[in-house]
């Protein structure tokens, strides 16, 4: 294990032009959480790159040359003998003992309970963050971000392998029983969908378990592949689902379905900002820290967006609505209305504002 730990020590980091992200490293002990593919290891080795050659060690655990009983009987002893100061786990596995290191980092899809240790939930890019890998700010970035995703790593693949390259990673990183789930929910993105919906599905086509799937669907959910929000005041209601990020839609599914893409699109951004938000009859997103509605209109106009505000007038007088927003692609205007600001706003304005 000795001389495997010196290979990791004088291998240099390599990392390509780096993108800043929303998200930075300090001199904090931090435990990094995130999706397949969500750039963990960028961030990681961009702060590695930033400190002394000679001061840190790292270890991706992926590495099936790690003997793990070995590497806990002499990770220590190592670091001590050349002066590691930063020590970093990436792909972290529970079974290795973390030492008492002047900095330690470990980034890992599961999120682990671990004292002492910053949590930080990094996402895929939202659209601010995914304008850095834009060569131009112009009326087709939006475009870009629809076709594109917040997938940092797919601006380098071809346009004829990215569906692949989703479906392979994705599939590499989940069982089979989740990657299934997760195909399911791509066809049924924005819309209620419950556990057992889920198998009373998947049970027609292959052989599985009520208590495998709904373990699975758990694990799904707590590692963020997928997302879940409740319908206002009915905690037990069936909750809508949502994808970790929009690219997995055409990549796991041939249904095509526009507006619930594009609703899935605004429900991440929201999760970004850390926005407490609920759905209810007619109502995409209730924000009740904000008093506001969201609703997703990729294609409305000011008669479209009467129409959706006389349906929803109960809920606004109820809870006293201050804005509604109606998110769009490129429309912008207003209505009137006697106690809320009525407007609609292109998705690419609204991502960007405060």
């Amino acid at each position: 294990m000795e001389i495997l730990l010196e290979e990791f020590y004088k291998n240099d980091i390599y990392i390509e032009k780096y993108n800043d992200r929303k998200i930075y490293l300090d001199n904090k002990n931090y435990q990094i959480n995130g999706i397949t593919q969500s750039g963990k290891t960028k961030l990681v080795k961009n702060y590695l790159s930033s400190n002394r050659k000679n001061s840190y060690l790292y270890i991706n655990c992926n590495d099936i040359r790690i003997d793990i009983d070995k590497l806990n009987n002499n990770l220590e002893r190592f670091c001590i003998s050349h002066k590691i100061e930063i020590l970093v786990f990436d792909n972290y596995i529970d079974t290795i003992k973390l030492i008492d290191i002047k900095q330690i980092i470990i980034t890992s899809i599961s999120n682990y309970k671990i004292d002492n240790l910053t949590t930080i939930q990094l996402y895929p890019l939202d659209y601010e963050e995914f304008l850095a890998y834009e060569h131009k700010y112009d009326s087709n970035a939006l475009n870009h971000f629809i076709k594109l995703g917040g997938l940092p790593a797919i601006h380098k693949i071809y346009p004829d392998e990215r569906n692949l390259y989703i479906q392979k990673t994705f599939k590499n990183n989940l069982s089979s029983i989740e990657f299934d789930i997760l195909c399911l929910c791509a066809k049924m993105i924005s819309q209620k969908i419950s556990a057992f919906t889920i198998y009373e599905r998947l049970k027609t086509i292959r052989k599985i378990s009520k208590d495998k799937l709904y373990k699975s669907f758990e694990y799904l959910i707590d590692t963020n592949y997928l997302h879940q929000i409740e319908k206002l005041n009915h905690s037990r209601a069936t909750k809508k689902i949502y994808l970790c990020d929009i690219s997995l839609k055409p990549a796991l599914s041939i249904d095509k379905h526009f507006g619930r893409l594009f609703e899935n699109m605004i429900f991440l951004e929201l999760l970004k900002s850390n926005q407490i938000c609920y759905y209810d009859d007619g109502i995409d997103f209730y924000l009740p820290n904000n008093e506001e509605i969201i609703l997703a209109m990729p294609f409305t106009d000011e008669r479209s967006l009467f129409k959706k505000i006389e349906q929803i007038e109960v809920f606004i007088f109820s809870y006293q609505i201050k804005k509604v927003t109606a998110i769009t692609m490129n429309k912008e205007g207003s209505i009137s209305h006697p106690i809320s600001k009525v407007e609609m706003l292109p998705f690419d304005i609204w991502a960007l504002g405060d």
